[in-house]
């Protein structure tokens, strides 16, 4: 699962999520690119869903990257806890994804396997992607 190694502040704001991706925006690495069109948080099993599938479809062919980081801690209280006292524990790490940021690239397999894999991993994230070339 990934989560950052060590974190400055071990519980933070939730943040807006406003505007579009100013960086990550291109297809750098890869020749074949997955781009976010809506704004949310990805969750580190979402990614690590969506890094299966991408492996699975491409039959460890080529290669990938995975372009988004979930840096962004997430706290809730339990169930049936009352309001008050305080904020909850860390449940998961997110990454804040807005529209047009690459989530993931592939380099090394056919536009129509890299399209597939892509798809398939877009349904195991909770934002809308789009395929995207170099």
């Amino acid at each position: 699962m990934l989560q950052p190694k060590k974190e400055k502040h071990r519980k933070q704001f939730r943040g807006k999520m406003r505007g579009t991706a100013q960086r990550g925006t291109d297809v750098s690495f890869g020749e074949f690119g997955l781009q976010a069109t809506s704004r949310g948080w990805v969750s580190a099993r979402q990614i690590e869903a969506a890094r299966k599938k991408i492996t699975f479809m491409t039959k460890r062919d080529g290669k990938y990257w995975v372009r988004v980081f979930p840096h962004k801690p997430i706290t809730s209280k339990p169930v049936g806890v009352k309001m008050g006292s305080g904020k909850g524990a860390v449940k998961e790490h997110v990454a804040v994804v807005r529209p047009g940021s690459v989530l993931f690239e592939l380099s090394g397999v056919s536009e129509e396997t890299a399209r597939l894999a892509f798809v398939k991993a877009g349904h195991k994230l909770s934002v809308k992607t789009a395929f995207v070339k170099k």
